[in-house]
């Protein structure tokens, strides 16, 4: 994996306390990549002068002055801290110096940053911001998840496109099937917008099965859920609510005498097993597609160990030329109905 990477070091709830450890993880376990640290030097120095011996020239320090605050506007971000760490970061996949660019910090301000400084790529009206989770049948990409709210037809057929691509060439699916998220399977079901978009995606030349309806994420039914940023958040943040819901229910029942916590020492391989299956850490990183550049999304709370997960989504998605990939796929559509 001979790719650089550029980390906006400041970015999330933990700062360099997470992002240092797990780029030295992400070195150790691929040591054809290289890491570029990006932050203030006050902070990242100490950790620099620590591990910098071991990785030689594969770990740079890029100095960056400012930090963007977790709760900043965007806006406010982009126009006054053109020396944040996210904002450094970003331009040194625009220069070329890095082949992408991982941040936890403020999505907002990183989607705005992003697209001000990479542009999106020929076809594509709107970045979205997607998501790997796992299913019955191995796992599946949601898309949008927040980045746009309200959605033209033609912005859920751009999202079918990029998560398609993202599917093929990251999780290497062979032509991956494409299911629009709706209130029900029938084509007559829906508003207005996904009528349409459905009729767009039919004719599209992709692998499209239909509508698919919320639990049809977690069967594994498609390999990419499209939808517009709204119902895609309210939908993630209530798989993640349940998750947490089920984890307290587990650890109450089990923790209730001493007859229960026998049988929990019992059940301790299977538990950690189902942990490891639904633990979201695994799945960290979404890639901001539709951009002319690899920017990744961390979540904010991230440890080290959900951090290296999201610096090697990264990597795998310029080794694999992902955005390469989009441009090619919107090209062929656009050739086809030409």
């Amino acid at each position: 994996m001979n790719v650089t990477v550029a980390i906006d070091c400041m970015g999330g709830d933990h700062g360099p306390a997470v992002t240092v450890p797990a780029a030295q993880a992400f070195l150790q376990n691929h040591p054809q990549a290289r890491v570029i640290l990006v932050g203030r030097a006050e902070a990242l120095e100490p950790a620099l002068a620590q591990v910098g011996r071991q990785f030689g020239e594969r770990l740079a320090l890029q100095q960056a002055s400012e930090v963007v605050g977790m709760d900043e506007a965007p806006a406010s971000a982009m126009r006054s801290k053109k020396d944040s760490s996210m904002r450094v970061a970003v331009d040194l996949v625009k220069s070329g110096r890095a082949q992408a660019a991982v941040s936890a910090g403020n999505t907002g301000a990183l989607m705005a940053i992003s697209r001000f400084v990479l542009k999106t790529l020929p076809g594509i009206d709107r970045p979205a911001l997607p998501s790997i989770m796992p299913t019955r049948r191995g796992r599946t990409c949601v898309l949008d998840l927040g980045a746009n709210v309200d959605c033209t037809p033609e912005n859920l057929l751009q999202f079918g496109v990029m998560g398609a691509v993202l599917m093929a060439s990251v999780e290497h699916v062979d032509r991956p099937t494409i299911g629009l998220l709706n209130i029900g399977e029938e084509a007559i079901k829906g508003n207005e917008v996904v009528k349409q978009a459905a009729e767009l995606l039919r004719g599209s030349g992709l692998n499209f099965h239909g509508n698919v309806e919320g639990d049809d994420i977690f069967k594994g039914t498609t390999d990419v859920v499209v939808c517009d940023g709204f119902v895609g958040n309210v939908a993630l943040k209530t798989s993640e609510g349940l998750v947490q819901m089920l984890a307290d229910f587990l650890r109450e029942e089990f923790g209730r005498n001493l007859l229960t916590k026998a049988m929990a020492l019992a059940a301790l391989p299977v538990l950690k097993r189902m942990k490891r299956r639904v633990d979201h850490r695994r799945y960290n990183g979404a890639p901001l597609v539709g951009l002319r550049g690899v920017v990744v999304k961390s979540h904010g709370s991230a440890d080290a160990f959900a951090f290296e997960q999201a610096i090697y989504r990264a990597a795998e998605a310029a080794s694999n030329r992902l955005i390469e990939r989009i441009v090619e796929r919107m090209s062929a559509m656009e050739g086809a109905t030409a």
